[in-house]
């Protein structure tokens, strides 16, 4: 069993940056896949950006790409999304999740996980 906790979050103002981490329970936290997933108000989770096991490879949504950047500390059991250039739209309930080992490439779509932080809400004003 994985446990992931979130934390980073908060209010930014539009043009801001936030820096979210995911620390990981597991000692075999450098052999997962790892990921994150928003949700806003309304809307259904979707797929921020995911990192492979040894942070080699890296996977953006396009409503992300160039602002935002994941990367993975293994020796921390600790997985980072540094969110540059804010806005409103990026605002919801941001989650990392967890995949088994065994993936050889970058995993997208959530049913790959199998388990998930309790979330971290980012709000940014304009």
């Amino acid at each position: 069993q994985v446990q992931l906790v979130e934390s980073g979050g908060g209010l930014v103002q539009a043009g801001g940056s936030l820096k979210l981490s995911c620390a990981a329970s597991q000692r075999t936290f450098s052999s997962l896949p790892m990921g994150w997933f928003r949700q806003a108000p309304g809307k259904e989770r979707e797929f921020v950006a995911a990192i492979n096991w040894s942070g080699t490879s890296t996977r953006y949504a396009d409503s992300v790409k160039g602002r935002f950047t994941i990367s993975r500390e293994n020796a921390e059991n600790t997985a980072y999304l540094h969110m540059n250039s804010l806005k409103p739209e990026d605002t919801g309930v941001y989650y990392c999740a967890a995949a088994t080992p065994g993936h050889t490439v970058v995993l997208v779509t959530q049913e790959k996980y199998d388990y998930w932080g309790q979330g971290t809400q980012v709000t940014v004003s304009s």
